[in-house]
């Protein structure tokens, strides 16, 4: 249960729900316990004859004490209510703060972080993980509540008429608290391999529908659903495991609650012989031991509820204390001019061990346009990651301005950057909004999104959809082809007014008249624009100012086309094997 005292500065954050909640919580059990004492007294009065035998008499005392049982049946349920109202209701508001918490925390964590864990893993830890724990914040912290002060109340009126028959009756209840000590500790595992398991089917789920079309294209379904059975099996299997001692508890307790009557009954009758106590206390402590059904019987329940959320909390942690990696190291105003350097810069990645960048050099003046060209796996696209700080060279420098990257304002310098990454990603939203994202509604208009699409070229397309800006988008652009997906995403960098321009293979998906339309377009605006274009292709990259060929990680040659072109080394070559291929 360690994990769940993280919780603990939510419970001071909302104490005075709290509070109110565990006034409201004894004071409904006080009127509870209230009528076996009139229970008590009606018994006694019967036997001492204290009560006619006329029926009217008989009716005026039942009515009397149905009253009164009405009376403490209101009272109590009103004091439920507001208990509900309080605790409840505190756990849903924690519950919103806790999954807020968690996703500002994944949107701190840097690149590395997401490349590690899995998407369904990530949406499982925010979703039934916080359920589960918002479960132990509502009903398993109000019944444990309510058993200790229902417990405390009932064992003072026990007491006051026995001190000796409330030994014996109570005499089960230390086996109760061994078993549910043994038990626990058990369900905790058990808890923990269940949600290890939906994080692995989430998981599966979300990759088969993020990849329909791939799973549908290859015809892949029904090995698709065997994975998804084969995880459900094991979810089903831990699942009944945790069950089967779950259910343990409920035939466990009645049976003990059950052992602690029969005693009242049994040694209470011995005792009325002896005059110690009367019928009427016998009667009351039956009442009073079967009020303790419900609330120790709710233990098992409240248990797993508890030892679920402790899993579930302890996978939470597991995020919540991951420090980012990359931090913005200053908050000082950065004014972007768009000069990049990279001096001896080596990148190796973690998970692989595969040297991606090495001892790569290079500058680019303000407004120059720079290209980036090799093969697949050559370490292009890397060059963008760096650049944009979503990982930090293992070796080297890059200097933006002459300073370096790790001492900038890097919330500044991604605001004064414009990236189009090779793997499109567009918003389930319409064609708009998709456009302007990354900058505020009200720092740009509709004549602004138009303009940032007339550049990319896909304005003629846009307006003849029916809805034309206003169409809605399916999940990821489903319903554009890939040259549109592109071309909005162009459109969406070049709205921001960037003074770095980043284009990751971004015109693979369209043909060589349109992408040469859309350079030419980048190029009357690029005075003051710094632009930095990797690609694969070498008629993308004719009209920048410098290229330089990356092979292995290594940088292989520079200069502008003309001059790699009469240099007749590896840009020439693939230059010509290219044409060719066009032609």
């Amino acid at each position: 249960m360690k994990s769940l005292s993280y919780l603990n500065k939510y419970f001071l954050k909302y104490k005075w729900r709290f509070l109110l909640g565990i006034l409201f919580i004894v004071a409904s059990n006080y009127f509870g316990v209230q009528m076996p004492r009139y229970a008590n007294q009606v018994v006694d009065d019967l036997v001492q004859g204290k009560i006619g035998s006329e029926t009217t008499s008989l009716l005026l005392v039942a009515a009397k004490i149905g009253g009164i049982y009405i009376l403490l049946n209101i009272g109590s349920g009103f004091f439920l209510f507001l208990t509900r109202q309080t605790i409840i209701v505190m756990s849903r508001l924690i519950e919103y703060d806790l999954k807020n918490e968690i996703y500002a925390q994944y949107q701190k964590l840097d690149f590395a972080f997401f490349k590690k864990n899995k998407t369904g893993d990530l949406m499982n830890r925010i979703s039934e993980d916080v359920g589960q724990v918002r479960m132990y914040l509502g009903p398993g912290i109000m019944y444990t509540i309510n058993l200790l002060a229902l417990f405390a109340f009932v064992l003072y009126q026990m007491i006051a008429i026995s001190p000796i028959l409330t030994v014996y009756v109570l005499i089960p209840l230390p086996l109760m608290s061994f078993l549910i000590y043994k038990v626990s500790s058990k369900m905790n595992m058990l808890s923990t391999d269940v949600q290890r398991e939906q994080s692995a089917m989430s998981t599966i789920v979300q990759e088969t529908f993020s990849g329909i079309r791939v799973v549908k294209a290859y015809s892949r379904e029904n090995e698709v659903h065997q994975n998804f059975n084969k995880s459900a099996d094991n979810y089903l299997k831990k699942s009944m495991r945790l069950i089967i001692v779950n259910a343990l508890f409920m035939p466990t307790i009645v049976f003990l609650i059950g052992l602690s009557t029969i005693l009242t009954i049994y040694l209470g009758g011995l005792m009325t012989y002896d005059g110690a106590i009367s019928y009427g206390n016998i009667v009351a402590f039956v009442l009073y031991v079967n009020k303790l059904t419900w609330p120790f019987a709710s233990i098992g329940w409240v248990t797993s509820i508890n030892q679920r959320a402790a899993a579930s909390q302890t996978r939470i942690n597991e995020f919540l204390k991951i420090e980012p990696t990359i931090v913005n190291p200053t908050n000082k105003p950065l004014e972007l001019q768009g000069k990049i350097e990279f001096v001896n810069v080596s990148y190796t990645y973690e998970n692989s061990g595969i040297e991606a960048i090495r001892g790569l050099n290079f500058t680019v003046e303000p407004g120059e346009t720079l290209a980036v060209i090799g093969r697949t796996g050559s370490g292009k696209s890397t060059i963008l990651h760096l650049l944009m700080r979503q990982v930090d060279p293992t070796e080297g420098q890059i200097l933006i301005d002459g300073k370096d990257l790790k001492t900038i304002n890097l919330n500044d310098f991604r605001n004064s950057s414009g990236i189009v990454p090779q793997d499109v990603f567009l918003f389930s939203d319409t064609i708009a909004n998709n456009i302007r994202f990354g900058v505020k509604n009200d720092e740009v208009d509709q004549h602004d999104i138009e303009a940032s699409a007339r550049k990319a070229h896909v304005f003629d397309n846009i307006v003849s959809f029916p809805d034309k800006f206003e169409t809605l988008l399916g999940e990821r652009g489903v319903n554009l082809s890939g040259g549109q997906k592109q071309r909005i995403s162009i459109a969406r960098a070049l709205i921001r007014k960037p003074k770095l321009l980043l284009l990751d293979d971004c015109l693979s998906a369209v043909d060589t008249e349109t992408e040469e339309i859309i350079l030419s377009n980048l190029k009357e605006s690029s005075e003051s624009q710094t632009t930095i274009i990797v690609s694969h292709r070498v008629s993308s990259l004719r009209n920048a100012d410098k290229v330089i060929v990356i092979d292995q990680g290594k940088l292989m040659e520079k200069g502008t086309h003309d001059e790699l072109i009469a240099s007749g080394g590896l840009y020439a070559d693939m230059y010509y094997k290219q044409l060719a291929e066009e032609n």
